[in-house]
């Protein structure tokens, strides 16, 4: 069985996709790329996107691909009330982070941080679908 990557052009690509998405909305964003073990692979920042941003849209993007699924869902468990998982080392749960699949195979994360939540998310899961479709196109 041959493992499948994320390529730094497939990033690229993701990160075109969502920032092309953003810039439809008028949102200025940070959209990070990480690979399968939650190492930045690609970074972009918009011009004028607090600084803070960065470290943020990482963490989501790491978050996403350590847990294997959107960060929203750790949003969600919060909003319950479930605050024992704040404790759990390298998890931003904020919405934002998705995690990135190629063939059923989590390859990496995408984060976005900038704008409010539930809009990093719509950005980060119009990166994600671009990949998810690339991969769907190959097998054919």
């Amino acid at each position: 069985m041959m493992k499948r990557v994320l390529t730094l052009e497939a990033a690229k690509s993701v990160a075109a996709a969502a920032e092309a998405f953003a810039d439809s909305h008028g949102f200025k964003v940070v959209i990070a790329i990480v690979d399968d073990g939650g190492h930045l692979l690609y970074l972009q920042r918009e011009h004028d996107v607090q600084f803070g941003s960065v470290q943020t849209a990482i963490g989501k993007a790491y978050s996403a691909v350590a847990f294997k699924r959107p960060t929203v869902e750790w949003e969600g468990r919060f909003k319950e009330g479930r605050y024992g998982y704040l404790t759990m080392p390298g998890l931003t749960g904020l919405q934002g982070g998705v995690p990135l699949v190629i063939g059923g195979e989590v390859v990496g994360g995408i984060g976005v941080s900038g704008v409010a939540s539930q809009d990093d998310e719509r950005i980060a899961k119009a990166g994600a679908d671009l990949l998810l479709t690339l991969s769907e196109g190959s097998r054919a």
